[in-house]
C-alpha cells in the first residue's frame, strides 16, 4: 500500500511539472544561436526587434522578417533570398526558457523534419 501511495504521489508531482516559457523576454535583443545538423555544430549571431532579424553567419549578413504566431512561435522569411532554398519560410517554436537561454525546434514551413538548437541572449 505504501509503495502504491508513494508511486501515485511521485506521478502526481511529475505530471504537474511545467517547463518555464518566458518567450516574450526573447522577442528583442542580441543573441547567439547554436544548432547541430548531421553532426556538425553551427553558430550564428543575430539581432532581433519585433519584426526584423539580422543574422551574421560565416561572414554573410542576412535579413529576415518575423511574423509572430504567438509568444513562443514565429515564422522567419528571408527578405532578399538569393536562391530557391532561401525562399522557404522557417517555422520556429521556443520549447523552454531559462534565464538568458532558450531551446527551440525549427523546420521549413510544410515539412515535418525538425531540427533543434539553443539561443543565448547576449
Amino acid at each position: 500500500m505504501k509503495k502504491s501511495l508513494l508511486l501515485f504521489i511521485s506521478f502526481l508531482l511529475l505530471s504537474c511539472y511545467n517547463q518555464e516559457r518566458n518567450c516574450t523576454d526573447f522577442k528583442t535583443g542580441k543573441f547567439t544561436s547554436e544548432t547541430t545538423v548531421e553532426g556538425k555544430k553551427y553558430t550564428t549571431t543575430f539581432e532581433r526587434n519585433d519584426s526584423i532579424q539580422i543574422e551574421h553567419f560565416n561572414n554573410v549578413i542576412d535579413t529576415f522578417s518575423i511574423r509572430w504566431i504567438n509568444d513562443c512561435e514565429y515564422i522567419l522569411e528571408n527578405t532578399r533570398p538569393k536562391n530557391r532554398a532561401e525562399q522557404k519560410a522557417v517555422h520556429v517554436k521556443i520549447l523552454n526558457t531559462k534565464d538568458l537561454t532558450y531551446s527551440f525546434e525549427y523546420a521549413f514551413v510544410g515539412e515535418t523534419k525538425k531540427q533543434k538548437g539553443s539561443v543565448t541572449k547576449m
